[in-house]
């Protein structure tokens, strides 16, 4: 009889202090060695993330921070499962997560792993695509697998291995193995890369730029797994028109650590603005900011050139464009009924020689025909516009929103005033020089969103500057 998979695996499931495998850990460990279709090795531990595990997560599998207490941590492990799961298909349920956590635990103890991946969400799509669910939950549901220890690492491993089996026989043992061999391919680099350039990339946070000939810069990504990342560009499964040409044309690959997620963001947006990488499209658009400023009940149109940390919090809307500018004010003025012509913004009509056309076909409310006062309308077109302003900021100045790398014992201070990013500095006299720029430094719309989006998630360390740095910036 031939076996059910040509190559032998290893069934993976982890257990974690979380879901971000940069700062969390491993919390158990399950590994189903199978050779020829058979369990030939079974293996679990707990292990000691060396942290407090989190009430949800204690609730959800079980695992408790005393049960951990006198367990092995990973660097103790890390040898013995390394050699486990060497020369096996690594075979886990969203294989992406687990591989990933294991990638990153491998690296901190000084080991490089890299094995060919089977995820078994993929593969249930690809077998039972009318089935809308395919997490283990819906699947242990639908092909009532054996499962005696649900979210533990060993009976979820074990109810990974009774789908393969309840797959191979609905579905046939040979369409089985043929969609396993596909989905389990390792990325074929590209031509002109090395897999030692790629290997040299650490699994952290940063910025990876793609270089074709003559050092042309295609494109400027950012991941908190920098080297998973680029592997996901060359995988087999992606099938963009986009990916395809860049595997064709790079050359060259180089990457920059950051310390955390917020300064690979940051970092993304600076180059791309200032390389212009033929694949970013959506960083690199023209970006000829400008707004509105409401003062006096006059509206003023600003360029560019007078955005900056101390007018920002004035405007009334910051756009990419003049023309999204006048979209967003047509589009108050449409809502609100208030007259452009009054507002200075209606092209090719005089101001004060009867009513507007707009009030004409009944969009204005007719200040502009004394219909309205003129008063009222100054005040709800105040109203209408606040709108449009930017966040507030919330400080009484610039601060400093800090990330530490743990590993490499370091630390990033993110500089900002009024919202916008004066630098990163990673000492104290860095700090200061930064400050010094204060008045020179232009609002980014990027940037701006990228920080009102991190700083709401309510997780970034902030301090406000003057005070005393954290000790891995120096």
């Amino acid at each position: 009889m031939k076996p059910l998979f040509d190559a032998p695996l290893a069934i993976v499931d982890l257990e974690t202090t979380g879901a971000h495998p940069a700062w969390d850990r491993v919390t158990e460990i399950a590994v189903l060695e199978v050779e020829g279709g058979e369990i030939v090795s079974e293996w679990s531990t707990l292990v000691n993330p060396g942290t407090s595990i989190p009430p949800a997560i204690q609730a959800l599998t079980g695992i408790t921070n005393d049960m951990v207490a006198d367990a092995p941590d990973f660097d103790e492990l890390a040898e013995g499962l390394f050699e486990r799961l060497q020369g096996r298909v690594f075979v886990a349920h969203n294989a992406r997560f687990d591989y990933g956590f294991l990638r990153h635990a491998f690296e901190r103890a000084g080991l490089r792993f890299h094995a060919r991946t089977l995820c078994t969400v993929k593969l249930s799509r690809r077998l039972y695509p009318g089935h809308a669910r395919h997490n283990l939950d819906s699947l242990i549901e639908r092909h009532q697998l054996r499962c005696d220890a649900r979210h533990r690492a060993l009976g979820d491993a074990r109810a990974v291995w009774h789908f393969l089996q309840v797959a191979a026989e609905e579905r046939g043992a040979e369409q089985l193995q043929s969609m396993v061999q596909q989905l389990s391919r390792l990325p074929a680099l590209p031509a002109h890369i090395e897999r030692a350039t790629v290997d040299a990339i650490p699994e952290s946070p940063g910025v990876y730029l793609f270089y074709g000939e003559n050092d042309v810069p295609l494109y400027v990504g950012k991941s908190v797994a920098m080297r998973s990342r680029v592997l996901q560009h060359f995988s087999a499964d992606v099938h963009s028109p986009r990916e395809a040409q860049i595997a064709r044309e790079i050359r060259r690959i180089e990457w920059r650590r950051s310390c955390g997620e917020l300064g690979a963001l940051l970092r993304e947006a600076a180059l791309v603005k200032e390389l212009l990488p033929v694949f970013n499209r959506q960083l690199r658009r023209a970006n000829d900011l400008c707004g509105f400023s409401f003062a006096s009940n006059k509206l003023k149109f600003i360029e560019k050139e007078d955005i900056n940390s101390q007018t920002i919090s004035h405007l009334c809307g910051v756009f990419r464009s003049r023309r999204a500018a006048m979209d967003a004010l047509r589009g108050l003025a449409d809502e609100h009924r208030l007259c452009l012509r009054t507002l200075g913004f209606e092209q090719g009509a005089k101001r004060g020689k009867g009513a507007c056309f707009r009030h004409q076909i009944k969009r204005c409310a007719g200040v502009c025909a004394g219909a309205e006062n003129l008063h009222v309308h100054q005040a709800r077109a105040a109203a209408a516009l606040t709108g449009l302003k930017t966040s507030a900021w919330p400080w009484r100045g610039p601060i400093g929103i800090v990330e530490e790398d743990e590993e490499r014992e370091a630390a990033e201070v993110h500089v900002v005033d009024n919202w916008c990013l004066l630098g990163t500095a990673n000492s104290e006299d860095a700090v200061g020089d930064l400050l010094a720029t204060r008045s020179r430094v232009r609002f980014d719309l990027d940037h701006y969103k990228i920080l009102a989006r991190h700083l709401s998630a309510g997780r970034a360390r902030v301090v406000e500057l003057g005070a005393r740095l954290p000790a891995g910036a120096h």
